[in-house]
This record gives C-alpha cells, structure tokens and sequence, in this order.
C-alpha cells in the first residue's frame, strides 16, 4: 500500500471548509474556546481549519459536525440547505464535494442538502495509502455502505474486515471505528449516513 499524498499546497477547499465552519460556529453563537472543550480539539487547531491554514481530517470533521449539532454533510463547501426543502435530485455537475487531500479522501455529497433530512448519501474515493488515520473514531448517527470498487480495510471497535467489490456493511457511528484503501488502486464506496 502506497502513502497517502505528500503535497503540501492547501487546496481552496480547505478555505472553503473553514469559511463555512466558521459561519456554523456563529450562527450557534460558540466562541472557539466552547467548540474546542466540545471537540477535544485545540483551540489553535480549530482556529486553523476556520483560516484555511489546516487541512482536517475526516476525524476532526465529524467530531466538530457533532458538536455543532449538524451532519458531516452541512459542512462540506457550498454545503447551504436547498430553499425548496422537498428538493429531490442533485445533477452529477451539482455535488459539493470535500477533499480531505492531505488523508487521500473524497467525498461527494449526491443527496440535495437539507436542514430537515437526516439522511446523506455519499460517494468515497480512496486514493492509494488513504486512511482516516490510526485512532478508531466515533460520531452520530447510523452509516452503513457498499464497496463499488477496490477494496475496503474496516475497523469497528476490535473487529477488522476486508471488504471487496460488491461487499456491504452498518454500524452504529457511535462505535469507534475507522477505515482505509486496501489496495494500490482507488477504491470506491457508496456510503449512507443518518443520524
């Protein structure tokens, strides 16, 4: 398994991503300090994803969606819920997308964003070495997906599974859990998150 990507540009996502957690923190009217003793996150550290200066990992991300009471969903750029709450489609053109670059991670929101859903669905690509890093993590909700291509490492609690092609998978968030790109390829994951 190769390592996951050694470019040290920061991606305008990056700033995106901070921009909008930023923006979720004041509506929620948290001064850094708060979010950080919610996250475990340092201060510094969150102050550093808000200034695009830090790229977070999907770890960080999903702690701080936690605390700030929303989906993994609400903070991906462009991540503002759809005026017409019954929206339906999302055209392929029309996905936000966040980059997780420095852990090899894509993800593609396909759901339309929405305050009221407590369902997303989204498309992971996996680089080559990616991985959401070596500490098990937990979250909110219910996720559950299906392996489209490669091959899936997955750890939830102590149990560790290889999955392949066409293999699926649910667990509750709130296992400590983690996963990662099995082979030299990309893999792909059709993954479903509620919470």
């Amino acid at each position: 398994m190769s390592a996951p990507p050694t470019d040290t540009r920061r991606p305008d996502v990056d700033q995106e991503v901070g921009v909008g957690l930023r923006r979720l923190r004041r509506e929620r009217r948290l001064s850094l300090e708060e979010l950080a003793s919610r996250t475990s996150l340092s201060i510094g550290f969150l102050s550093q994803i808000e200034r695009g200066l830090s790229s977070p990992t999907l770890r960080a991300l999903a702690g701080v969606a936690d605390a700030l009471g929303v989906g993994l969903a609400d903070l991906f750029p462009n991540g503002e819920a759809s005026p017409d709450q019954a929206a339906t489609i999302v055209r392929a053109g029309g996905r936000s997308e966040l980059q997780l670059w420095r852990s090899g991670i894509r993800k593609q929101l396909l759901t339309p964003h929405s305050d009221a859903s407590r369902l997303n669905i989204f498309m992971v690509e996996m680089e080559p070495g990616a991985s959401t890093g070596d500490e098990l993590y937990t979250h909110k909700g219910e996720e559950a997906g299906l392996v489209m291509a490669g091959t899936m490492l997955l750890s939830v609690e102590k149990e560790h599974w290889t999955l392949q092609e066409g293999d699926s998978f649910r667990f509750l968030s709130s296992r400590p859990h983690r996963f990662a790109n099995g082979h030299d390829g990309v893999t792909q994951v059709l993954w479903v998150n509620s919470l």
